[in-house]
């Protein structure tokens, strides 16, 4: 039996992953799979200074944000998964979709900041976005999920 670390389980739990520990463990890696395509395909887009690549990226993340599953997703789920003989991804939870809508806001920027001639600005946000993605990638901390967090836990109202 795969185990999985519980620094692991908080990570994804944060990311609103909350499935029991084993199927948590069979596909954590593979819930890196959305955030690796999307971070490579923003590196390219980036290099090539491209706005047409980040906003088609941009539109797919558009759908991971309004959608219960990031598009990407359904290529494991519907291929890569039978091949590896593991178990689907869950659907995507308030926090991954949050995230999912900053790299929305985040990859329409750097685009629009390469068709305006911003091309040093489009490289520094560009950059900034793939090492986001990076993080996720490699080490599961999502950092627009954090944030969800910190805000959807606060207490609401003013106090008196």
């Amino acid at each position: 039996m795969t185990t999985i670390s519980p620094v692991t389980v908080q990570r994804l739990h944060e990311q609103g992953f909350n499935v029991d520990e084993a199927w948590l463990a069979e596909i954590a890696p593979w819930l890196r799979w959305s955030p690796v395509l999307c971070g490579t395909f923003a590196a390219v887009g980036t290099a090539l200074a491209s706005p047409w690549i980040l906003f088609a990226l941009a539109g797919t993340a558009f759908l991971g944000a309004v959608l219960p599953f990031h598009p990407f997703d359904l290529i494991y789920n519907y291929g890569i998964r039978f091949l590896v003989g593991k178990r689907p991804l869950p659907p995507n939870r308030a926090p991954r979709r949050f995230a999912c809508g900053i790299a929305t806001a985040w990859l329409i920027a750097t685009a629009l900041l390469f068709s305006s001639g911003q091309v040093t600005a489009g490289y520094v946000l560009g950059a900034m976005f793939v090492g986001v993605a990076a993080l996720v990638s490699t080490t599961d901390i999502c950092i627009a999920s954090i944030i969800f967090n910190f805000f959807a836990r606060r207490p609401q109202g003013i106090a008196s």
